[in-house]
């Protein structure tokens, strides 16, 4: 039987895969596996719970909130807003437990469901594999022990959370964004309101594309996968920059004023510099994950900085993260995780942080980002293919040890099984993209006749 919980929740096409009773099985789990491990011991327990426009969201909202009140946990209801957003007030107001309703960049008809730990800190992993097998045992007949009476819990909507939101973004920036214009896609999702407003209380003049969202047009040709009408606006109005949001506003993806995309990496080598320069890059470190670009690997490495790298996923750059004591890590996608400032990736923050960096420097962003060269990268995904034997394959060693030589240092290879289907992604980065693109093929043939 497949595991309910991805790396980043339980997600699917929603009322097919996830249904509303799927989302009240696991709310009421949840409250139960909580209140075993003590997390509710001597008072009366309280969770948050948030979500992005989509129109599903609606109705699992619904479904999460009566689960977790007829288990007799208290709800703050804070409606539409950022994963981020969720996790921080589920930390600050000292709740037992959050929970965000979003499928973050994926297209409308799916959604999914995100817990958060008391602190707004990602659940481990052992507590969601409880969640997921105390529902299915009561989901297949065993009984819940249900609270009557004043032991039920309360909804209350906290409309509060917005204000408290964005006044701790624009509270925690080094310097105000004055004089800057910028454009800002909120991907019709959960940053809709958030990202202007606090991008505005910053200083900046704001000039917004994808703040409109209708409960179906999330993600549709806007945000973090389809930066084209960002680049468009950004040249049409003279912007300083153009900041594009997913789906829950937990990653952020830039262009500069000529409209060319500026990734995680290069957002992670800008934010690097600057912490440095203010004491506040903790151990002098970044983290990032194996994906991150050849070229931003070279970069920390000029500049004095120690790259430490990690499986592909926010979650595993986070645990380092914590683990070590660092303060800046993520990914090529745009999650960017400041942890002196947010417990996940937080892409309005981001923003925030690189406009503050621009306006800090009086550089341009393009400027800026060019303390790394992105190298050419290719990605091929083999279908198909036995992925357990990747790292066992003589033959594809062979394969893997002649492109690493035809490459030399200037160049990469990576072979990863994929986390959720029968296939091998090869990734090649070269100085040279028809190199990369030829030496990819070679590895990509390689793959299927060692392991098809």
């Amino acid at each position: 039987m497949a595991r309910l919980f991805g790396t980043d929740g339980v997600r699917g096409v929603a009322n097919a895969d996830l249904t509303a009773e799927l989302a009240l099985g696991l709310s009421v789990a949840a409250a139960h596996v909580l209140a075993e491990a003590g997390t509710f011991e001597g008072h009366r327990p309280v969770a948050v719970v948030g979500r992005d426009p989509r129109a599903s969201g609606e109705f699992l909202e619904a479904a999460v909130v009566a689960g977790l009140a007829s288990a007799g946990v208290d709800v703050l209801r804070v409606g539409v807003l950022p994963t981020p957003a969720v996790a921080y007030l589920t930390g600050v107001l000292g709740a037992d437990l959050g929970v965000m309703l979003s499928a973050s960049h994926n297209p409308m008809p799916d959604n999914g469901i995100k817990f958060f730990a008391r602190g707004g800190h990602k659940l481990a992993d052992e507590l969601e594999d409880r969640i997921e097998k105390t529902y299915r045992a009561h989901s297949s007949g065993e009984p819940w022990e249900r609270p009557t009476g004043a032991g039920v819990g309360r909804v209350t909507d906290y409309d509060e959370g917005f204000d408290k939101y964005v006044a701790h973004l624009v509270g925690v920036l080094p310097n105000r964004l004055d004089g800057l214009t910028i454009v800002i896609d909120g991907a019709h999702g959960a940053a809709a309101r958030v990202s202007p407003e606090a991008f505005a209380r910053a200083g900046a003049e704001v000039v917004t594309i994808g703040t409109e969202p209708d409960g179906l047009n999330i993600n549709d040709a806007c945000g973090s996968t389809h930066l084209e009408k960002l680049r468009a606006a950004v040249i049409e109005h003279g912007a300083a920059l153009g900041v594009a949001h997913d789906g829950d506003a937990d990653r952020c993806l830039a262009v500069d004023q000529a409209g060319n995309e500026v990734d995680g990496d290069q957002i992670l080598a800008v934010l690097a510099l600057g912490m440095r320069e203010a004491g506040t890059l903790r151990k002098n470190t970044v983290v990032a994950t194996v994906m991150s670009n050849l070229g931003f690997k070279l970069a920390m490495e000029r500049e004095g900085i120690d790259l430490v790298q990690t499986g592909v996923g926010d979650r595993y750059v986070l645990e380092e993260m914590k683990a070590h004591g660092f303060a800046l890590g993520g990914e090529q996608s745009g999650h960017v995780i400041v942890l002196d400032h947010a417990t996940t990736g937080d892409g309005t923050l981001t923003g925030l942080m690189l406009a503050a960096r621009v306006a800090a420097t009086g550089r341009s962003l393009a400027e800026l980002a060019g303390v790394m060269d992105r190298l050419p990268q290719i990605l091929i995904n083999v279908p198909d293919v036995d992925k357990a034997r990747v790292d066992s394959s003589a033959e594809l060693a062979a394969a893997v040890a002649d492109a690493e030589r035809e490459l030399g240092a200037t160049g990469r290879v990576l072979l990863r099984p994929s986390g959720t289907e029968p296939l091998v992604r090869v990734m090649v980065e070269a100085a040279d993209i028809e190199q990369a693109r030829a030496v990819a093929q070679r590895l990509a043939d390689a793959v299927k006749s060692a392991l098809g």
